[in-house]
């Protein structure tokens, strides 16, 4: 056998081993028995109505206080570039569909856990706008959906900057005060790239049982998504965060998060 083909065999039995263990820590999460009751209790619970207070309080104070940044931002990114300062995109968020949120819960951990893949079906989530300070040349897309990569020509100079410090993520504070987002939570993605993943991770919807966020756990762990492939492995630890969802657990990822802005770890 050459060279060539026992690295390539090595590679593959690399490969499928870390697949087995990804998909193990996904099943350690959704075969506990009280994870999908422990989400219904802390979105019944008092700790889910201090969240929802915290996110406007938070919100409304960070869009006065950083107000300076925001025309600063808005002026760089016209001076840089044509187009508009601002980017509205179509994602998806918390699941709101009618019918009782704990059979509907439970219903969700019975497909996961029974590997059912509904792949012709829509995901179950809710379509909103989210806002962004554009950081790419104008018609990024015309092409189609495309993930960021690092080094990706289409961002712009000011872009870059912007998103290496999260400040094209600033404006999503209005979407958190309409209530569309949280500002600690998965990241919301956009139903092409959801229903993409899914047909290969069906786990991938549960992020649809709480609100999305500005910032997360995936996020501050594995900063910016450039693939496909990275999009299910950050599904763990999206799931980890709605398993064990606590107060405290918010006020980690929030100072994590300041860490990784002022450091600008996983910047694209």
């Amino acid at each position: 056998m050459s060279i060539f083909n026992r690295t390539m065999l090595q590679r593959a039995g690399e490969y499928r081993a870390y697949e087995a263990a990804r998909q193990s820590r996904y099943e350690d999460i959704l075969n506990e028995p009280d994870s999908l009751r422990h989400i219904e209790s802390v979105r019944g619970s008092s700790a889910w109505a201090v969240k929802r207070v915290f996110d406007v309080a938070v919100s409304a104070i960070a869009l006065v206080l950083l107000a300076p940044v925001l025309i600063l931002a808005a002026i760089a990114i016209k001076v840089d570039s044509r187009g508009p300062v601002f980017f509205a995109q179509e994602r998806i968020g918390l699941n709101r569909r009618r019918g009782d949120r704990r059979s509907r819960s439970a219903a969700v951990g019975r497909e996961f856990r029974s590997g059912t893949d509904r792949r012709k079906s829509l995901h179950p989530g809710r379509p909103f706008r989210i806002y962004k300070f554009r950081t790419m040349v104008q018609d990024a897309e015309r092409c189609g959906p495309t993930l960021a990569c690092a080094h990706d020509p289409r961002i712009t100079r000011a872009g870059r900057f912007m998103r290496k410090t999260r400040i094209d993520e600033l404006p999503q504070f209005l979407n958190v005060i309409l209530g569309d987002m949280s500002i600690i939570g998965p990241r919301p993605e956009r139903s092409f790239f959801i229903n993409k993943v899914r047909v290969e991770v069906p786990q991938f919807t549960m992020r649809l049982l709480v609100k999305p966020g500005i910032t997360g756990l995936a996020q501050v762990e594995n900063g910016y998504t450039s693939s496909i492939d990275e999009m299910g492995h950050k599904l763990f630890y999206d799931l980890k965060y709605i398993a064990e969802f606590s107060i405290w657990q918010e006020i980690r990822i929030l100072f994590k998060t300041v860490y990784v802005v002022v450091t600008g770890k996983g910047a694209c």
